[in-house]
Parts: C-alpha cells; sequence; structure tokens
C-alpha cells in the first residue's frame, strides 16, 4: 500500500473527500492529513492559482491592474 492510500483526497469532479486514491488521478487533489484538509481543497487551489499568476505577471513584467496595459501583446 502506498502513503497516498492513507490519505485524503478531493474528488474535483463530484466534490467529495475521499480516503485512499479511489477515483482517477485526473480527479483527484490531494493528498491531505485530515478530511477537513481534503475538503478546503477548491479553496486552496483558487489560492494557490492567483499567487502563481500574480508571481508569473511579476516576472515577466505584467502589471494587471494598470490601465496602460490594455492592448498590448496584440502585435
Amino acid at each position: 500500500m502506498s502513503d497516498g492510500d492513507e490519505k485524503y483526497w478531493y474528488n474535483s469532479e463530484t466534490g467529495q473527500v475521499e480516503f485512499g486514491m479511489i477515483s482517477p488521478s485526473v480527479d483527484r487533489v490531494g493528498p491531505f492529513d485530515t478530511a477537513a484538509e481534503a475538503a478546503r481543497a477548491p479553496e486552496v487551489v483558487e489560492q494557490r492559482s492567483r499567487a502563481w499568476a500574480e508571481e508569473e505577471a511579476a516576472e515577466q513584467g505584467w502589471d494587471a491592474k494598470s490601465s496602460d496595459a490594455k492592448g498590448q501583446g496584440a502585435e
């Protein structure tokens, strides 16, 4: 049995928390140590995605909040 079999996962297809690697990997988010942590998976994913997007924008010199950036990149 792998470590993932003894952890909690969030099933992004059904919105359910599962114990062990029950669902196909494409539908699983995790692993998490507790069911409560797994239940927060959508919130965690959204926070991390936002942070990564902001980090990438900063690295690329983009300023998503700047109105003068409008229309750039369509050269």
